[in-house]
């Protein structure tokens, strides 16, 4: 196995990881803090992200803190993120399939919107939220979550291996709503593969997401 291979494999799961139990480490205190007796499991997890301010400022912070790694890892590795997230020749087709995809989760699933609590939102949390969720959530969670299996993980555990073992830790980062996460993730894989391309999941993730807070917004 080439060294160099497995060095940035290592360095790719130790920054996903870091950004998984940063933020995931964050909703469970946020949980424990109010919990009560008697409280079940969904109960728990409502409270997550009770705080929205501070959940989107820590999902911003730290998927932000660890974005120049990321850029970092792949200029050592000579692979272009630019060309990584989207090719000109088939842009159209990408983010068409990528509008398709968060389209048939807004019918099937759940959302970040699913949980209670947020009925008194300000408009600077709605901004705060959109940005979080839609543009910091949607492109840097897939350079993370795919875009480092794929690109470094790959080579060393095999590529779907690698997907699905980095996208149980994007089910762990949202552990609150329940595998909702991993299972779209599975569809965010598939559209990636498909197009090889990250512009597919991240207007899918992201999309799914503003989509969300303007339904939120509409029914004020």
């Amino acid at each position: 196995m080439d060294h160099t291979n497995s060095q940035n494999a290592e360095k790719a799961l130790k920054i996903t990881t870091l950004l998984t139990l940063i933020v995931a480490g964050y909703e469970v205190l946020g949980s424990c803090q109010n919990y009560q007796m008697g409280m079940n499991l969904l109960d728990i997890a409502s409270f997550a992200n009770a705080n929205l301010s501070m959940y989107c400022f820590v999902l911003i912070l730290a998927n932000l803190i660890l974005l120049p790694s990321a850029i970092l890892l792949y200029k050592q590795s000579g692979i272009s993120l630019k060309e990584e997230i989207f090719d000109k020749s088939s842009l159209s087709k990408d983010i068409v399939l990528g509008i398709s995809l968060f389209s048939l989760i807004l019918m099937r699933g759940r959302t970040d919107l699913a949980f209670g609590g947020w009925d008194r939102l300000t408009m600077s949390e709605i901004v705060l939220m959109a940005i979080s969720l839609g543009f910091v959530s949607g492109i840097c969670k897939e350079i993370f979550f795919r875009g480092f299996a794929k690109n470094f993980c790959g080579s060393v555990l095999g590529e779907t291996a690698a997907l699905l073992l980095f996208n149980m830790m994007f089910g762990l980062l949202d552990w609150f709503n329940m595998g909702h996460s991993f299972v779209v993730g599975l569809l965010w894989i598939w559209g990636y593969k498909r197009s090889k391309h990250l512009i597919v999941p991240m207007i899918a993730h992201g999309g799914m997401n503003l989509i969300s807070v303007l339904f939120y917004i509409v029914t004020l």
